[in-house]
């Protein structure tokens, strides 16, 4: 028989697990910002994030939108050097834990 209490205690100790092992997913977010182009963000997001380029278009005008846009989402290690560069090009970007 399905027990809801069980199933939320698994998920909290499966997110603790992956918290301890690094193994969360996590969330690349875009924010907006003052300054920069969309050009600017679109070529930033084809060349470091691997985007095509409606895909970049469509992030762009989302954290113009919404004022943010989760971009890639997956393990630190593998979103740590898309932040990196993202930022090293002006860009107001973060890795959040989902």
């Amino acid at each position: 028989m399905y027990n809801s209490k069980t199933k939320n205690r698994e998920e909290e100790e499966s997110d603790v697990l992956s918290a301890i092992t690094g193994l969360a997913d996590y969330e690349l977010v875009l924010y907006n910002d003052d300054h920069n182009t969309f050009e600017h963000v679109i070529n930033c997001l084809v060349k470091y994030c691997g985007h095509d380029i409606y895909q970049a278009e469509q992030c762009a005008w989302i954290v113009h939108t919404k004022g943010k846009c989760t971009i890639k989402s997956g393990e630190y290690s593998y979103l740590e050097p898309l932040c990196t560069a993202l930022s090293e090009q002006g860009l107001s970007a973060q890795i959040e834990l989902i």
